[in-house]
């Protein structure tokens, strides 16, 4: 029986990358995301190896979001694997300097996305009693650094909603698991930094992760015999051993 996973933030980044990895194994996908003329190419590529179904809506819109998933046609209605990956990252400010809408945007997109999104896959988990939900961290959860305040408070909130979840779906026998990279070299730094050169120095001078390499670990979590999972992984390219300790050439 094939499985069916549904991607939030599938139009780019680590959602995409983990799109293409599930379809090489022939997971049904639902691609989620914000825009469409996206969702249509990354459907036309994958069709080809599994069958594919778009959602177009942000997560940070709670009805829209409850809407969308509930529209899904039958075939694509049992959610197996949640891949809650839509997560943003804006400015790197100092607390007293912080923009009050860049704050907005990562506690709406990193915490209560997640939530909303979760809300209206679970309950379907637990009728069935499987599934599989996959919460992308990060290592800004595991340690805060300068600047980091809230974004870094959006990812510790992740953590601990993953370990809630983890805690209070044990007895319907779901699996809920983290993967929390560290620099991964995506379009994040260019949301981050609104553009410009601070966006374009973020990967110079070393080999960050790449969004496949993270697909892979996603997809070595889901693939586990049913009595395994992989409750927790935090992942750095080699050449960083820290929030704040990159070795650069």
């Amino acid at each position: 029986m094939k499985k069916t996973a549904l991607i939030t933030g599938a139009t780019s980044g680590i959602g995409r990358a983990t799109a293409h990895e599930f379809a090489k194994h022939g997971i049904n996908l639902v691609l989620c995301g914000r825009r469409q003329q996206r969702l249509d190419s990354i459907e036309k590529a994958l069709s080809k190896q599994t069958d594919v179904h778009t959602l177009n809506f942000d997560v940070r819109d709670k009805e829209k979001t409850l809407e969308a998933i509930a529209s899904l046609p039958p075939e694509f209605q049992n959610i197996d694997i949640l891949i809650n990956n839509a997560g943003n990252a804006h400015g790197l400010d100092p607390i007293q300097d912080g923009s009050l809408d860049d704050w907005d945007a990562m506690m709406d997109i990193n915490v209560k996305g997640l939530l909303y999104v979760s809300k209206a896959i679970i309950p379907g988990m637990t009728k069935r009693q499987s599934g599989h939900i996959i919460n992308i961290g990060s290592s800004a959860g595991k340690e805060v650094y300068p600047k980091g305040n809230v974004y870094c408070g959006s990812k510790h909130a992740v953590l601990a909603i993953t370990e809630g979840m983890r805690i209070d779906l044990n007895p319907f026998g779901i699996k809920v698991s983290a993967v929390n990279p560290g620099l991964v070299e995506t379009e994040f730094s260019q949301v981050r930094f609104k553009g410009g050169s601070q966006a374009d120095n973020v990967y110079k001078g070393y080999k960050a992760l790449q969004p496949e390499d993270v697909a892979e670990v996603i997809y070595f979590a889901v693939s586990r015999p049913a009595h395994v999972n992989i409750a927790d992984v935090l992942m750095f390219c080699t050449a960083q051993a820290s929030s704040t300790i990159v070795k650069k050439n």
